[in-house]
Formats: structure tokens, C-alpha cells, sequence
């Protein structure tokens, strides 16, 4: 169930005349099934590019990306996208959004509502399974796009700061939900996110990248969530010394001149 980046450059073209954007240089990784991999870096460093590169969103300018051992050449059923704006049509209800993919797949409808059903209480919203999604709050619609993505049972799953628009409370809600989830399904999960902190608590490989253009700097093992997931507290997580330094250290990596602030 591997992701593999194989030597991967992405130049964009540029525009009136400007020069071409060198988004990616040469990045080799591989990302192997029930890890939950963080890409973590500056703004502009090619962290979504990277990951619309898994998505079979963009193609690499050179090298490759395989999955299970056969190249990307465009987005697939088997690797599910969460955006960092829901994407949800506010015209239908919770149950139809999610079952929105397995429509388009042709699947019938009882079937995809059992399968939809049966996603929206892994998110907790079985209650609004019936609401137009404009109804719900913003921490609400997040989950329904979860649930959408997971409704198709993608082996790979790939998340573009799904959570970046959300108060702090719903954040780390979110965040603990999206460690259940992730622990019951062993998908392999793809994450692009700014913050640091968000990064160290999810993470089982902590992909730091650098400026434009994106190369890997560096790969932590942090074990934060599997502490939560053994049932240590989050605050107890979030405040132990390991991770307030394990933090600073990424910090120093990602903005050099925070360490002399």
C-alpha cells in the first residue's frame, strides 16, 4: 500500500513572462501503509504540490510517483482527498454529500446510504444525518468531508490542511478524532499542515521540508499519538518536555531567525 516519490521535480510554468516557479527539487520518499505522514515547512515550500502529486492532481516536471508499484498518472477511487475547504454542495444533506462519490460511482442507493450511514457515525454526526450541510457548523461540515472521503475506502488518504480554518477547541477535537479514525482503518494518511504542534500530536513520520524549492531537510519518528491512542491525556502529551523541545527544534528548522527572536 506504498506511496513512492521517486526523484520528483515540478516546475510551473510562469505567467506574462515570468519565470517558471520551482516548486519541488529532486524529492525521494516513501510513504508505507498505516503511517500517518506529516509534511511540514515554510509557506510556498511545495508541501500541497507534493501531495496533489500523490492525488494524480499534477504531474511531476521529473521523476515519478508510484502507488503500489504502478505510476500516478491521475487521481484514483483508491486515494481519498480531503481539502482545506469542505468542497460540500450546500444544496444536499449530510447523508447525500457523503454519499456523494459512490453515487457518481454508480452505486445504488440504499447501498451508498448504508455505507454513508455508517461513515457519518464514525464522525459522530449520525443526529444531522439528515440536515442540509449549510445548517451545521464549520467543525460539523470538516467531519461530513471526512466521512465523504472515507465512505469510497481509499487505501491512501490525503488531507490539505483540512483543519486550518477551525477554532482551537474544534481543532484538537478534530485532531483526535481523525487519530481514532485512522487507528481503526490503518489507511496510510498524507497531511499538509502549518502548524507544528498539530504535526508532532498526529504524526508517526514528520516530513520537514525546505524553502522553495521543496526538498526534504529532515524526517522525525515522533510517537505523540500513539501515547494518546494508549489513553495518556492530550494536555499531558502537549506539555511534556519531549515535545515542547522536539517542537522548538522543527520551529528552528522551518524559521532559523525564531531562535534569535
Amino acid at each position: 500500500m506504498s506511496v513512492v516519490f521517486e526523484g520528483v521535480s515540478v516546475r510551473y510554468p510562469g505567467r506574462d513572462g515570468a519565470a517558471p516557479t520551482h516548486a519541488l527539487d529532486a524529492v525521494d520518499l516513501t510513504l508505507a501503509g498505516g503511517e500517518f505522514t506529516v509534511l511540514i515547512g515554510a509557506s510556498g515550500c511545495g508541501k500541497t504540490t507534493l501531495l496533489n502529486l500523490a492525488a494524480g492532481f499534477v504531474r511531476p516536471t521529473a521523476g515519478r510517483v508510484l502507488h503500489r508499484g504502478s505510476e500516478v498518472t491521475g487521481p484514483g477511487a483508491e486515494r481519498g482527498v480531503v481539502f482545506q475547504q469542505n468542497a460540500l454542495l450546500p444544496w444536499l444533506n449530510v447523508i447525500d454529500n457523503v454519499a456523494l462519490g459512490l453515487r457518481l460511482a454508480g452505486v445504488g442507493k440504499a447501498k451508498r446510504h448504508a455505507i454513508a450511514a455508517r461513515h457519518i457515525e464514525s464522525v459522530g454526526l449520525t443526529e444531522f444525518r439528515s440536515h442540509p450541510v449549510y445548517q451545521l457548523s464549520g467543525g460539523m461540515q470538516q467531519r461530513v468531508g471526512i466521512a465523504r472521503a472515507l465512505a469510497a475506502e481509499p487505501a491512501v488518504l490525503l488531507m490539505d490542511e483540512p483543519l486550518g480554518a477551525l477554532d482551537a477547541f474544534t481543532r484538537e477535537s478534530v485532531q483526535e478524532l481523525l487519530l481514532r479514525l485512522w487507528e481503526r482503518s490503518s489507511q496510510l494518511v498524507l497531511f499538509v499542515t502549518h502548524s507544528i504542534e498539530e504535526a508532532l500530536f498526529l504524526g508517526t513520520r514528520l516530513v520537514v521540508m525546505t524553502p522553495r524549492p521543496g526538498r526534504i531537510l529532515q524526517i522525525h519518528e515522533p510517537r505523540f499519538c500513539r501515547r494518546f491512542l494508549d489513553g495518556e491525556p492530550v494536555r499531558s502529551i502537549k506539555s511534556d518536555r519531549g515535545f515542547i523541545e522536539l517542537r522548538e527544534d522543527v520551529l528552528s528548522l522551518i524559521r532559523p531567525d525564531a531562535a534569535d527572536a
